[in-house]
């Protein structure tokens, strides 16, 4: 039984801004890290993925991002599919051990947390690491996918999105902490936390030309400035991001 959880998601390579929610004392205090996905898929893949690996107390649930990068760097990312600049290029930087943390990452993690009992962490959702679900998704798409939970799984906790938010559906708890290296709507690093039965969404006020700053500096990736202007500013809006995530939750045109 775990008492506290800091869950953390979508850190896409972005050191100095994971290294800021790190170091928030609550972060700090909780008995576990879980971070939802989509880990180094961005400038800074290599030191994100060190970090993560020096903690004692991290849990790392694969993303959508974390498979691309795996099959990039085998060389079996399907040649018909264009893959993002900045993932082809993290893909290039990762050791084999990086390689192997990533290919042997688990989808979805349920742990026992006091106050909410078994949680699932996931990226999408617990059936599909990239199956998008919002904030306003029919109750029926929630239900199609939690139908292989078990009944005892009352939260759910994913990322993928990168916008936080809490719901009901049909009586389980869901649960986005928001993304730490691509937000959508505001800047900083988005987390949730998860004790005696409460939820917190929180977000770490950063520098963010200092963090840009730090991107620019410790990256090799061509386009790193206009990648980390676009992202850690936040400049697509959470009203941009959910116009062009919605079609795909599958939901009816009106």
């Amino acid at each position: 039984m775990i008492d506290s959880v800091a869950v953390l998601a979508d850190i896409h390579g972005v050191l100095p801004v994971l290294d800021a929610v790190l170091a928030l004392p609550e972060v700090r205090a909780a008995d576990a890290i879980v971070v939802c996905g989509d880990h180094a898929a961005g400038p800074q893949p290599t030191e994100v993925l060190d970090r993560l690996a020096s903690l004692d107390n991290v849990v790392l649930v694969r993303g959508n991002a974390d498979r691309d990068l795996v099959a990039m760097a085998r060389g079996e990312y399907p040649a018909n599919e264009e893959a993002y600049p900045v993932d082809a290029w993290a893909a290039a930087q990762l050791a084999p051990e990086h390689v192997a943390l990533l290919a042997d990452l688990p989808h979805p993690v349920i742990l026992d947390v006091r106050g909410f009992g078994p949680v699932a962490f996931c990226h999408g959702t617990p059936r599909d690491d990239n199956e998008v679900v919002l904030v306003d998704t029919r109750l029926e798409r929630w239900a199609e996918a939690f139908a292989g939970l078990p009944d005892e799984v009352r939260t759910v906790v994913c990322g993928h999105t990168h916008m936080p938010f809490t719901r009901l559906a049909d009586r389980r708890l869901v649960i986005n902490p928001g993304s730490i290296g691509m937000p959508y709507g505001r800047p900083g690093g988005h987390y949730a936390l998860l004790r005696d039965g409460a939820v917190t969404l929180a977000t770490a006020e950063i520098d963010v030309a200092a963090a840009i700053a730090a991107v620019v500096a410790d990256s090799a990736f061509p386009d790193r400035a206009a990648w980390a202007d676009e992202y850690l500013n936040a400049r697509a809006s959470d009203t941009d991001a959910i116009a062009a995530f919605g079609p795909r939750d599958g939901r009816r045109s009106v």
